[in-house]
């Protein structure tokens, strides 16, 4: 049995406790949280820390697979010009694929992450995953423009889960985004996601999502030129909300990742669907498109906001708290403890494991946090401020 206190900790379930204490056994699980209403007198065996305690960190959209790419696309050209690049130099040695993530894994881990949805194009991340000391839910992506290619990305992508599900792996297929999904592909996507518990989708990263969905123009089908993968007669969707509302399973939660072009119609067409969780990439969206989603409008929308880190070919680092600096550096009405809300509990609901994860509560193995070096009387993250595993 352990026991742990703070000058704050941020449960999740109710009000921050000042100088409260957790107990857990040994394995990590919740056996109690004190109030002492501030006042700890002196007991054996409690660990006091001079910082924050909160729940494990949970990444809602992640790209393990990409991990070898760290440092090959430009920053800031904009989406088309970004896969362009990824593309033409993602096929390496499945050696370096699988070194470069099992760095970012334990990486993950040091940062506190204990729950991940990662991106699956591949099945070369499952034999580490197996090992990792996270746990992951593999969302298997299938994407394609040419219409009469449909099937063979179906049949591919399912190899993948076939390997998946013999690791004994939690998965599910997702298409990857409206403008790289033809409307066949979406269609026979949907039929086999028809039981998902959870869906995500890449959504309004770039203002030229629209162009390309609306008359195959602009700088993402230019990208596709470039590359010998138009179609003569691309079928895409009519519209991002027409993806969400009709092309996409209506099973389980789905999250919308990225989001920096969104808008509050579209937003507020949407969220019909229920179930709808948005997840906020800040480090990617200012990597390539140099621009950040409208947080406060979603906020106030009263949109179920998560955060996700997406890959190191995107971003500097894989850091849930890094997101966490550049929400609240960048927008100032946020609170701490509603973006630790949005990177704990959040995730997990998103995740459909809030039954373990998320918060500090009884009987939950959430992994517990401590933040280093913040702004204990304002409540703010500062440059300097660290994370360290207790549990």
């Amino acid at each position: 049995m352990k026991k742990f206190s703070s000058q704050y900790i941020f449960t999740n379930s109710g009000m921050p406790l000042k100088r409260g204490i957790i107990t857990t056994d040994d394995e990590g699980v919740i056996l109690n949280v004190e109030d002492t209403g501030g006042s700890l007198a002196e007991q054996r065996n409690v660990e006091f820390y001079n910082g924050l305690i909160i729940p494990g960190f949970v990444n809602c959209h992640c790209h393990l697979e990409l991990s070898h790419l760290k440092g090959i696309a430009q920053k800031g050209t904009g989406l088309g010009d970004f896969i362009q690049q990824v593309r033409s130099k993602r096929e390496t040695g499945t050696d370096s694929i699988i070194v470069a993530a099992k760095k970012a894994d334990e990486n993950l881990y040091r940062e506190g992450v204990v729950l991940c949805a990662d991106i699956c194009n591949t099945d070369y991340t499952f034999r580490l995953k197996k090992e990792s000391l996270i746990k992951y839910i593999n969302l298997l992506e299938a994407f394609g423009i040419d219409p009469s290619k449909a099937q063979k990305r179906i049949s591919e992508i399912l190899k993948v889960a076939d390997v998946c599900n013999k690791s004994g792996l939690d998965h599910y297929i997702v298409p990857h985004a409206v403008y790289s999904t033809s409307l066949t592909l979406f269609r026979l996507i949907k039929e086999l996601s028809s039981g998902n518990k959870v869906t995500s989708i890449h959504f309004m990263e770039t203002d030229a999502e629209k162009e390309f969905i609306s008359n195959h123009t602009g700088p993402i089908a230019a990208s596709y030129i470039k590359s010998g993968l138009m179609p003569e007669c691309p079928d895409t969707v009519t519209s991002h909300t027409d993806a969400i509302l009709n092309e996409i399973t209506s099973s389980g939660n789905l999250i919308v990742v990225h989001n920096t072009c969104t808008d509050r119609e579209t937003e507020a067409i949407v969220n019909r669907r229920g179930n709808m969780f948005w997840c906020l990439c800040p480090g990617s969206n200012l990597y390539i498109e140099d621009k950040l989603p409208p947080v406060e409008m979603l906020k106030e929308s009263g949109c179920v906001i998560v955060i996700g880190t997406d890959s190191l070919a995107s971003n500097d680092k894989i850091s849930i708290l890094h997101e966490m600096k550049l929400l609240q550096d960048n927008f100032l009405s946020l609170s701490l403890e509603e973006i630790i809300q949005w990177a704990t509990i959040n995730g997990a609901c998103a995740l459909g494991e809030s039954e373990k994860y998320g918060s500090i509560e009884p009987g939950k193995k959430p992994g517990l946090l401590l933040l280093k070096e913040l702004d204990l009387v304002s409540l703010r993250l500062l440059p300097d401020t660290s994370v360290k595993r207790l549990i």
